[in-house]
């Protein structure tokens, strides 16, 4: 008597013998064994979520199964994400979100699945608009999202730029952080991304640092012609950003007097920002002065303003290039242009220290400049980013919100002096 297992191992001896070892044989192969991939679902707090087909009780899920998430809140709270994070990144592991309520998820990962909520009166005042193209100078296009509080009407802006060692994460990581300075409605709040640096865009050419901040500028410029619709008034602007976007914000401050059309570099000695974005009927000189004359106030978290505290991301050695993207090196004398600055940074940050902080407050206020720059006590690195995990979520709870509200406190200081 010949047993099931027997024919089985037949069959297959059979099959292998008909398609040989090529890559048929392989194809059979995954159509007997298909491959799978573990699905981890987040607990939910604060409403729950729904997934289509149903992950089995071990989580293994076949490769390309396209899962269908739908999430719920609680009474008084709204939809934060819907999103997914897998292993890999800068950071060992990337978050991909979705801002409805109903995301669908391709599974090619191990992944953790989950969804996040916030309560409702933190959104429920605030009109936002995602994924504001603004250029494409590169492979991805440069976007914005815009936090604008109900009702407003020309508001000033405040303009946020992502850290992530001008190498990951893109505006969604900022949305903490703009929904708690659109609060009060008193600003409305721009969330910008721009290229990451060298080649980790996907680019065939490197992205250099100067072309990061006229991507900075080209948001301005774009932000500036669109802000009415929005409620905003283009000419009164506040930027910050953490990290890497603090030395970006800072860039855009005190930089922008440079904005030409004469090259970087290619000449000696000239060094001009071209903007990725250009308005329309306007020459390189009005937009200059336009971001120039409208940029009020400057809120650099813990990132650096000179290029050789971050030079190993650098491929450019020579000093006059540094110089040229270094604020430090730029800035003006009060009599000349006020730039008031607020810095925080932790004392506990592994990456951006006081040594890296303290020279360019000290050139601040040696120039006149208004400076209130603030260490908080046992804080580490990115205490003003957002995102899904509990961890990073519970640290701006506990020390983002705080500082935000002093940040909007300091802007309350330049924009509504009473």
């Amino acid at each position: 008597m010949v047993s099931k297992t027997s024919y089985t191992i037949c069959f297959i001896v059979l099959a292998f013998t008909t398609y040989g070892t090529s890559a048929r044989a392989n194809k059979f192969t995954d159509m007997l064994f298909p491959e799978t991939y573990t699905v981890t679902l987040a607990p939910a707090e604060n409403g729950s979520y729904t997934i289509e087909p149903k992950i089995p009780a071990d989580g293994k899920v076949t490769a390309g199964t396209v899962l269908t998430v739908k999430a719920s809140p609680s009474s008084n709270y709204a939809l934060d994400v819907i999103y997914y994070t897998v292993q890999g990144g800068m950071w060992g592991t990337t978050s991909y979100e979705g801002f409805t309520p109903t995301m669908k998820i391709s599974v090619t990962k191990d992944m953790l699945i989950g969804a996040t909520f916030v309560e409702k009166a933190l959104v429920e005042n605030i009109n936002v608009t995602h994924d504001v193209v603004y250029a494409k100078p590169g492979i991805k296009p440069l976007k914005y999202d815009v936090f604008s509080p109900q009702n407003a009407k020309n508001l000033p802006c405040i303009v946020i730029v992502h850290g992530g060692g001008w190498s990951s994460n893109n505006e969604d990581i900022m949305r903490g952080l703009a929904r708690e300075l659109a609060k009060g409605g008193r600003y409305v709040v721009f969330s910008i991304d721009y290229r990451w640096i060298n080649k980790l865009d996907g680019e065939t050419k490197p992205t250099y640092m100067h072309q990061l901040i006229e991507d900075v500028f080209g948001a301005i410029a774009h932000i500036q012609e669109n802000a009415k619709k929005y409620g905003a008034d283009p000419t009164r602007i506040a930027v910050t950003g953490d990290s890497a976007g603090g030395h970006l914000s800072a860039a855009a401050a005190t930089l922008s007097p440079l904005i030409g059309d004469g090259g970087f570099g290619e000449r000696e000695g000239v060094y001009q920002y071209m903007p990725s974005y250009m308005p329309k009927g306007k020459s390189i000189d009005q937009v200059k002065k336009q971001i120039t004359d409208a940029v009020k106030a400057v809120a650099p978290s813990y990132g650096p303003a000179r290029a050789s505290d971050f030079k190993q991301f650098l491929e450019q050695k020579d000093q006059a290039y540094w110089d040229a993207i270094s604020p430090i090196e730029h800035v003006p004398n009060v009599s000349e242009r006020a730039l008031p600055h607020f810095i925080v940074r932790g004392t506990n940050d592994p990456l951006v220290s006081n040594a890296v902080v303290q020279p360019y407050v000290e050139v601040l206020q040696k120039a006149g400049q208004k400076v209130e720059y603030i260490q908080v006590e046992g804080a580490g690195h990115a205490f003003f980013d957002w995102k899904p995990d509990v961890t990073t979520r519970s640290t701006f709870v506990q020390i983002g919100v705080p500082y935000a509200d002093a940040m909007r406190t300091f802007f309350d200081s330049i924009f509504y002096k009473l």
